[in-house]
């Protein structure tokens, strides 16, 4: 009996082995577009507001927490999405959750183009904010669990990295509706109503994707979709799989789990702090920066910065992410931008000197992407077991959204009041703990997300004693 276990064991780690060997294939492109998409529409989203409240001020004559909340309640709904979503998705399935997410985007955006005033374009956006938040947790676990191992961290990193295509594109419509003569009063509005379109896009695809593979195996205990999506992926016929069982037995807050989820939600909270103050108050920094400059030349100056340093930095990182790590090059980021900051708030006459301050400010925005920005969104869907993947990379996402929040409520009282070489001062020290918690993280690169589930301590899905159920 115990051979026949054994040799059971042994087919079913072949079958799900079959994933991780293969070379990427047609589906795993489908997988990344149709994801990626989603990113794209979240980045465009959550940035575009910048320019929006940058019109939007003198028309409705918002004073300072009205601009902070609008620039950051999208961003505190994201905390919360990125919570249900992660929570749903492991109870309900992958499957169940994934298209709803990017309808929430395509109505918020909608009513958000329709708004009459301060608090219903406050409401809508919150809608946007839960359905960013709930983007996060289910495209990167759907693409992590049906990667191949060799590259995995290429592949949900490409996910990720469409938001910086996003981020390009968002600043390019903003700078083009500027130009055109019309009423600023429409032009915010259609800045918001654009981002219902790439959202649109993918709902259908996203509905039609099969049951992740892991998720079917190992949590629903479905040998017969598991097969059928194997083949799908693989191209391959799947030898019979014994009946699978599934695996309620983690606790995100297992001692374990605990641990590596302060190090992902930790890092990916001061990541957040630096990318998104810097991202949705670069009007304000931009405008400090360049105080005699219009709304349409600094639009361009922040379009300009990131599409030079930063978008290089997402696809450089999805090329080594599986060579060198998702560690190192965390830490690596991590240090860069502090040294950067550093520089700026210990030498603020930088700051003087337009092109001085816009060089390091991109030498640290290159090593924002190609560093902590692409791998917080990455370790969390590697660092848990199938059951509560969602829910461990839905608390890291939110704990990231909520620094996003802190930095874009608090960015703009902050420019004002203490100047732009003390806030790079900030945003250098949160670099360094940025260092500290990612040494509690291990490295995953290339390995089987079935192996960390096993080296963390815990017994795999495939554990003999409840193989004894299904033979016995």
């Amino acid at each position: 009996m115990k051979i026949f276990e054994e040799e059971i064991h042994l087919g079913n780690q072949s079958a799900l082995h079959s994933l991780d060997e293969i070379a990427v294939t047609k589906y795993h492109w489908k997988t990344v577009i149709t994801a990626g998409m989603g990113f794209f529409t979240d980045a465009y989203d959550l940035f575009i507001i910048g320019t929006v409240t940058a019109i939007l001020t003198p028309i409705w004559h918002l004073n300072t927490v009205q601009l902070s909340l609008l620039n950051s309640t999208a961003l505190l709904a994201a905390v919360l999405g990125a919570i249900i979503f992660g929570r749903l998705m492991d109870k309900l399935g992958r499957k169940k959750m994934y298209g709803i997410e990017v309808l929430l985007l395509v109505v918020g955006a909608v009513l958000s183009a329709f708004s009459m005033n301060f608090t219903q374009l406050l409401i809508f956006r919150f809608i946007v904010g839960l359905g960013v938040g709930g983007d996060y947790p289910t495209s990167s676990v759907i693409t992590a669990e049906y990667a191949n191992r060799k590259d995995r961290g290429r592949l949900v990193t490409l996910v990720f990295a469409m938001q910086g295509i996003g981020l390009v594109i968002g600043p390019a419509i903003a700078a083009a509706l500027l130009s055109t003569g019309l009423s600023h009063a429409i032009i915010w509005r259609l800045m918001l109503g654009i981002g219902a379109i790439p959202a649109a896009s993918v709902i259908y695809l996203r509905r039609k994707i099969a049951e992740s593979p892991r998720y079917s195996f190992h949590v629903q205990g479905d040998q017969a979709q598991t097969a059928q999506t194997i083949k799908l992926v693989t191209g391959e016929s799947v030898d019979a799989l014994s009946n699978a069982v599934t695996t309620k037995r983690h606790s995100i807050w297992q001692r374990t789990y605990l641990k590596r989820l302060i190090g992902t939600a930790g890092s990916w909270f001061l990541i957040d702090i630096v990318f998104y103050g810097n991202g949705v108050s670069s009007q304000l920094l931009m405008k400090n920066l360049l105080p005699h400059s219009s709304l349409i030349q600094t639009t361009l100056v922040s379009t300009l910065i990131f599409l030079i340093a930063a978008l290089p930095g997402y696809y450089v990182a999805a090329a080594f992410m599986d060579r060198i790590g998702r560690k190192k090059i965390q830490w690596i980021g991590f240090s860069i931008m502090a040294l950067m900051y550093g520089l700026i708030s210990l030498a603020p006459s930088i700051t003087k000197v337009p092109m001085l301050f816009l060089l390091v400010y991109a030498i640290g925005f290159f090593f924002v992407e190609f560093g902590p920005n692409t791998t917080t969104f990455l370790y969390p869907a590697e660092l848990y077991p199938t059951d509560i993947r969602g829910i461990g990379h839905g608390l890291s996402a939110s704990g990231g959204k909520l620094g996003a929040f802190v930095a874009a409520f608090l960015f703009p009282p902050l420019l004002k009041s203490i100047g732009l070489s003390h806030l790079m001062g900030i945003l250098s020290i949160i670099a360094i703990l940025g260092v500290g918690l990612t040494m509690l993280l291990p490295e995953p690169k290339q390995r089987a997300l079935e192996e960390l589930n096993e080296q963390l301590g815990e017994p795999s899905a495939m554990n003999s004693s409840h193989m004894q159920k299904s033979i016995s």
